[in-house]
């Protein structure tokens, strides 16, 4: 990413030479901008590891530190002039959030210090967390990461094996937001004592969940929570307990919904997007966004959905399926399953096809009054390894009465043509979990107990597996 700071006049016009590296990474989600800093910097090797470890501290961490404080200035004010390309000819095409209400996350990456770090502590190799340690008193505590200046707001730094643990584990846009948010809150709520490691504490993270079904680092149950410290071991335990090892199996179908965001964005980049007429029918960068927002569990629960539509559809059969919000904000789905025509060319099996899927998604808004965000996906019946699909959005926050008359037609129509019949939405809920451990079972081990073979048969002792975790 780069400004064009320095090859403008005053007027910001007529530009000459290149512009100025803004960041290396920068991601817009939502209200959320994540500024990426990647700095790869060798450790010195001069004996002492303290001189050592400053030194290493102010080239790799400080200086990525101000680099994304002065991408945020820049951020701030001047939104519209951030460019993909070093001439400033490629503008950023995402639009930035709007400064009151855009929430800046801060990450720097700093290669080179994972193998160092585990040849004089040992463990994973992950940098310890003290948010007590600010500024430069971070050159006394090597291997060890505060806040770099708890006047700019919190910087995040992964090493090598912390960057990798977080983004393997927290690998869709939501999840990945949601653990920088929570962790922000933490530490400048004074709420973290200290961390052995990025990956511990997301450990920690991800075992606790709050009262709304999400992960959090206080439950709310816990009324005599004053802060947290996290000890070492608690990844590795939480990646051979037998439910994280069921999610990442249950986990597997959702990728496939993962494939479809791609498939979409190569259609959208290559311009082969189908495109409809509709002034509310919309099948770019808005059906992206909603795609790729939904959590890893959802996709789960999502790709299952149309798998099973798929399998359980006979081959000759024209099928929707209508899928409901997981929450409020998010979309309604409405799946259509069409077999081609043998009396019909391709093209315009696909044509028909479409005007399908943008006449059901008015029918839905009819049907569903609150529906505001409608998403819908059509493609063949019939599972092959070659298919088509048909992405379309239609944005109902200014529905007309008029549009209400016009659905209202369609309806019939379609009614006396036998081409809708009696519909049922599909919900369902899916655990994160698959094989959690019952709580009846955790409460009812105490004192000696512990010291037992853990129920959930892992072969280990209750206090070093589900004692544990939950």
């Amino acid at each position: 990413m780069f400004r064009d700071q320095g090859r403008t006049n005053s007027g910001r016009v007529e530009g000459k030479g290149d512009g100025k590296e803004l960041c290396d990474l920068l991601v817009v989600f939502e209200n959320h901008v994540i500024i990426f800093s990647d700095k790869k910097c060798c450790f010195p090797k001069n004996g002492n590891v303290e001189i050592d470890w400053g030194r290493w501290y102010k080239k790799a961490v400080k200086n990525a530190a101000s680099q994304i404080w002065g991408a945020e200035r820049w951020i701030e004010s001047f939104p519209n002039m951030i460019y993909l390309d070093q001439k400033c000819t490629q503008p950023f095409p995402i639009i930035i959030p709007p400064q009151e209400r855009i929430i800046i996350h801060r990450i720097v990456v700093a290669h080179g210090i994972s193998e160092i770090c585990k040849k004089h502590l040992g463990g994973s190799g992950s940098l310890m967390l003290c948010p007590q340690i600010v500024g430069d008193a971070h050159c006394n505590s090597p291997f060890t990461i505060g806040q770099i200046d708890d006047k700019k707001g919190y910087v995040h730094v992964f090493d090598d094996t912390s960057l990798e643990v977080v983004m393997k584990t927290l690998d869709t846009i939501s999840d990945f937001v949601q653990y920088l948010t929570k962790k922000e809150e933490l530490i400048q709520n004074n709420k973290l004592t200290a961390a052995s490691g990025e990956d511990d504490l997301l450990a920690y993270y991800l075992q606790n969940i709050d009262e709304n079904g999400e992960h959090t680092f206080v439950p709310e149950s816990d009324k005599s929570f004053n802060a947290i410290a996290i000890s070492e071991g608690i990844w590795d335990d939480f990646c051979k307990h037998p439910s994280r090892v069921a999610q990442i199996k249950a986990n597997e179908i959702s990728y496939s919904w993962d494939k479809l965001i791609e498939k979409f964005i190569f259609h959208i980049t290559t311009g082969t997007s189908y495109k409809m007429s509709h002034p509310n029918i919309k099948s770019q960068e808005e059906v992206f966004r909603f795609l790729a927002k939904e959590n890893r569990t959802r996709r789960r629960f999502l790709a299952t959905s149309i798998i099973d539509f798929i399998n359980n559809t006979p081959k000759t059969s024209r099928a929707t399926r209508i899928l409901p919000p997981s929450q409020p904000g998010n979309p309604f789905y409405l799946f259509l399953l069409l077999p081609p025509s043998k009396n019909k060319s391709y093209e315009d099996y696909r044509k028909i096809r479409g005007q399908l899927l943008e006449d059901y998604l008015q029918i839905l808004k009819l049907n569903f009054p609150d529906a505001v965000d409608i998403i819908g996906l059509a493609t063949e019946t019939n599972l092959s390894d070659v298919r088509t699909e048909d992405f379309m959005y239609l944005d109902a926050s200014n529905w007309t009465e008029e549009e209400n008359e016009t659905a209202k037609i369609l309806e019939k129509e379609y009614i006396s043509k036998g081409l809708l019949g009696k519909r049922k939405m599909f919900s369902g809920t899916i655990r994160e979990y698959p094989n959690e451990i019952p709580k009846k079972i955790v409460v009812e081990m105490k004192g000696k107990e512990r010291n037992m073979p853990c129920p959930c048969n892992s072969g280990r002792k209750f206090k070093k597996c589900c004692g544990r975790l939950i």
